[in-house]
């Protein structure tokens, strides 16, 4: 056998990253594969392979018998103890049964398996490396694309971004370098297959991960995350020293780190907000950027009732209502919004002086003419 394959073997081990033991034992498989089917062997057969010689021996395996029945599988216990004076029956004795012509369809045979056995060490590889990066963030650049995927490389392989998972505000052109969250990474019959989204949540939450080192280093955690990608999110923040501003920490100086990922996301707008174990402050704070007035918990059912000032109806609810159904989704809490002349009407809050309440009008009206 030619010390080539020898040498192909340790530069796979080294450049592949496969393990040698892997390869050598595909070999060998391959071998005894070789020599049973050109040589019509049914016999339990091993393969001797010497590396530094560059050769290879195949032994068959026989069981010591008084008497031979099939002289494929069993040799007399004379012609055994002939090679070892020690052999008894029911000894198993290997006896050399190498063809002189099975170097050529060896090394063919050897060949086939062996490039098979790569190729499965390495998807094995490729799995392994990226099936550590799921839900993680990666960066790749568009190859290709068709009527069902956007296909990113990676680097080793490329990943699957399906319609579903594309945001409805970007475009994708081949040779653009994009930001993606790994959804799953699957081990098939066809090789690893990695599929990626821009419209998850947890790539939202990832990049401001990257963005701000407090939540890097877990001084402010991200509590929940609720997008509607391309549109608006909202994410809610906390920290355990009340000495942190973990809002602030996300926002940044002058907005620096917060627009960081608006960029990245195409001018997704987003709303930071503080989390709260108090559903009445968490409702309130995730209805940012409207007022509330007041917050009606029902904890059996876990919904709130929140009451808004006229004015600010429209804004708490949101476009074709966003900024509730965000809210909602951000704290799991279910949310029912209603103005102050509604809620009055309803009994849900008491009727206030005329003049008092003409008077905070007055005020606000000041305030927005400011």
């Amino acid at each position: 056998m030619s010390n080539q394959l020898f040498d192909a073997i340790d530069y796979l081990e080294k450049e592949k990253g496969i393990d040698k033991d892997v390869l050598m034992e595909a070999l060998e498989a391959a071998l005894i594969s070789a020599y049973k089917k050109n040589f019509k062997s049914a016999t339990n057969v091993r393969v001797d392979i010497d590396e530094e010689s560059a050769s290879m021996r195949v032994f068959s395996r026989k069981t010591v018998v008084e008497e031979v029945d099939n002289s494929l599988e069993e040799i007399s216990l004379e012609e055994a103890r002939d090679v070892d004076p020690n052999y008894e029956t029911e000894d198993v004795i290997e006896v050399e049964v190498t063809p002189k012509d099975f170097g050529r369809i060896a090394a063919q045979a050897a060949k086939q398996v062996v490039t098979q056995r790569v190729r499965e060490a390495e998807r094995g590889v490729i799995f392994s490396e990226y099936v550590d990066r799921e839900e993680d963030i990666m960066t790749g650049i568009i190859s290709r694309k068709d009527h069902r995927f956007v296909y990113v490389n990676l680097g080793k392989i490329e990943a699957k971004l399906a319609e579903s998972e594309q945001m409805p505000t970007e475009d994708y052109y081949v040779h653009d370098r994009l930001k993606v969250f790994v959804n799953k990474v699957e081990n098939t019959s066809k090789g690893p297959q990695i599929y990626i989204s821009r419209s998850h949540p947890g790539l939202l939450k990832r990049l401001f991960e990257m963005e701000v080192p407090e939540i890097y280093d877990g001084t402010v955690e991200i509590n929940s995350v609720a997008r509607e990608a391309g549109d608006r999110s909202k994410i809610s923040v906390h920290a355990d020293d009340p000495e942190i501003d973990a809002v602030g920490s996300c926002v940044g100086q002058r907005g620096q780190r917060i627009q960081v990922v608006v960029d990245e996301l195409k001018g997704e707008k987003i709303d930071v907000v503080e989390w709260s174990e108090d559903p009445v402050v968490y409702v309130s704070n995730a209805l940012s950027p409207s007022k509330v007035v007041d917050v009606l918990v029902d904890e059996e059912d876990k919904a709130t009732t929140v009451i808004v000032p006229d004015y600010q109806l429209s804004l708490a609810i949101g476009k074709r209502g966003q900024n509730a159904r965000l809210a909602a989704k951000l704290t799991g809490w279910k949310i029912d919004i209603k103005s102050e002349t509604e809620a009055r009407e309803q009994g849900l809050l008491e009727e206030e002086d005329g003049n008092q309440t003409e008077e905070s009008y007055s005020d606000i009206d000041e305030d927005l003419f400011e």
